[in-house]
């Protein structure tokens, strides 16, 4: 079985990392992998195709920005695409997100339909059902239930400045999503397929396979080098990881805790940008974007705490990453995120109530991380071990090719 999947990112982030992930499982076994991919070029155990290149995706987000039609470049790009793809002649394509200022969902779902190719669409995010945003939920809008207008939410990713197209683009995507008969639908969490089923691609098939983690990788490590290697000794750590910081990851709300805890207490952030870095409270410990694995966990397992005041999200991986370190998990009530966590291994809060986090890092603080960590080992092992999860892909693609 060939399977060609078709990210924004390869091998990069949460999204490209499961890309990445599903591949190897295809690879081990015996079948043909291959990921086509906009931005990175990281390497990958799969064979992988370039979409586009870096003018291309420039190109691309101008026209997002003076015209808000995202997704509706990139032509010559996806046109090259579909020559790789007639190419390789695969047996399923499995799709990941298509934003990302790469991509013309146009063309390629014009493809689909005459190539009759049966595609497994994984959604990580609101973006294909709507006339313009990703998220929807920071701005209490659910105009995508019946046709999107007047977008309040087009400052946001893929931010326009001028043009708000939010009409035509919904009334476009409604038609090309709908043109392909052979698309079933994975969500990660049970919010977004609930939305999913009210949304314009609910006649559609749609399952949930939440997305998985390596347990080889993520487990309890040695915590007192990277403790010392910061510098905090002793310190009780509150950890944040993200592959962007912004006010809808809570980068706001971490410097709005940072006034609230004692000198014993002290927040790390991983992820950050050089402009972040330098303007990060010095009390406060910024560490910059890292793809090593290995080091991530080690902050995982030092912190004794693990929060994540996300505003909007979908399944954040982070929670998983590190319940499977043993660190319990504080998230807001938004999304799919405390779908993450049991009573047992974390808490969930009001978002946005800095008050409410800080009195639950308090609460764990005062039962300590022991209390929690096989809670939250056991939780990660049962959600989310890579090797159950993306089984059930591949059993996916096959009752599809059996069909």
């Amino acid at each position: 079985m060939k399977v060609l999947q078709i990210n924004a990112v390869v091998n990069s982030g949460s999204t490209g990392h499961i890309a990445e992930d599903i591949g190897k499982l295809l690879i081990l076994k015996g079948h043909e992998s291959y990921i086509a991919f906009g931005r990175g070029n990281r390497p990958s155990t799969s064979k992988i195709v370039r979409i586009g290149n870096v003018w291309d995706t420039r190109l691309h987000g101008i026209k997002t920005r003076l015209f808000d039609r995202h997704g509706f470049g990139s032509e010559k790009a996806t046109l090259d695409l579909l020559e790789e793809i007639k190419n390789i002649q695969p047996d399923i394509i499995h799709l990941h997100n298509l934003h990302g200022y790469y991509l013309n969902v146009e063309i390629l779902f014009n493809y689909l339909k005459k190539s009759q190719i049966p595609v497994v669409w994984t959604l990580h995010d609101c973006w294909p059902f709507t006339g313009h945003c990703t998220y929807f939920d920071n701005v209490n809008c659910f105009k995508w239930q019946n046709g999107c207008y007047n977008c309040p939410n087009k400052g946001a990713y893929p931010t326009s400045w001028f043009k708000d197209n939010s009409n035509l683009n919904y009334k476009q995507k409604k038609i090309l999503f709908n043109s392909v008969p052979w698309i079933s639908i994975v969500s990660p969490s049970q919010w977004l397929a609930d939305h999913l089923s009210k949304s314009f691609l609910g006649g559609y098939p749609i399952s949930m396979i939440r997305n998985g983690i390596d347990l080889g990788i993520f487990y309890p490590h040695n915590s007192e080098s990277i403790k010392a290697k910061i510098g905090i000794g002793k310190k009780f750590m509150l950890l944040g990881v993200a592959s962007v910081w912004d006010k809808r990851k809570g980068l706001e709300d971490f410097i709005k805790l940072n006034e609230l805890i004692s000198n014993d207490m002290t927040i790390v952030l991983v992820g950050l940008s050089q402009k972040q870095l330098k303007s990060l409270p010095k009390s406060m410990i910024g560490i910059a974007r890292t793809e090593n694995i290995e080091e991530l966990t080690e902050f995982y397992s030092a912190a004794d705490v693990f929060l994540n005041p996300t505003w909007v999200d979908n399944c954040p991986i982070t929670n998983s990453e590190a319940l499977a370190c043993g660190t319990p998990v504080v998230t807001y009530r938004t999304g799919g995120s405390p779908e993450s966590i049991n009573d047992q291994s974390g808490i969930v809060v009001q978002k946005g109530n800095i008050h409410s986090l800080y009195s639950a890092i308090m609460e764990i603080r005062a039962k300590g991380k022991s209390y929690y960590s096989k809670a939250c080992i056991q939780r990660a092992s049962e959600l989310y071990n890579k090797d159950i999860k993306y089984q059930e892909y591949i059993d996916l693609y096959n009752s599809l090719i059996a069909d």
